[in-house]
């Protein structure tokens, strides 16, 4: 079966890194967009960064654009998500998900497959 599996979440302070990793497998990950979401407390999904099937092009949201860069390795199936200059609202649940085709899209209703995700909170 399909599985997306989140990893490298945790506790870190304002203006600190992490990088997020999500490994897949039961697809043929290159015929995947890979995306990462988010959701806070109370708020919906958002939509954070997708990566295109080769890796060559990236979409982001205003809100993390410059912080956080999304990248694939089709050799090992794994997306990352590298988020640097954290601040206390990046703080959520962070969720991989995958979509057929080669469109990027902000539109969760769009991807067909989605891990368990991971939490990431940044303190002040």
């Amino acid at each position: 079966q399909v599985q997306l599996v989140e990893s490298g979440g945790g506790l870190v302070q304002a203006g600190g890194s992490l990088r997020l990793s999500c490994a897949v497998s039961g697809v043929i990950f290159s015929n995947y967009v890979m995306g990462w979401f988010r959701q806070a407390p109370g708020k919906e999904r958002e939509f954070v960064g997708a990566v295109r099937r080769s890796g060559g092009s990236t979409s982001y949201a205003d809100s993390v654009k410059g912080r956080f860069t999304i990248s694939r390795d089709n050799t090992k199936n794994t997306v990352y998500l590298q988020m640097n200059s954290l601040k206390p609202e990046d703080t959520a649940v962070y969720y991989c998900a995958a979509k057929a085709g080669n469109t990027l899209s902000n539109n969760r209703r769009l991807y067909d497959y989605w891990g368990q995700g991971t939490q990431v909170t940044v303190s002040s």
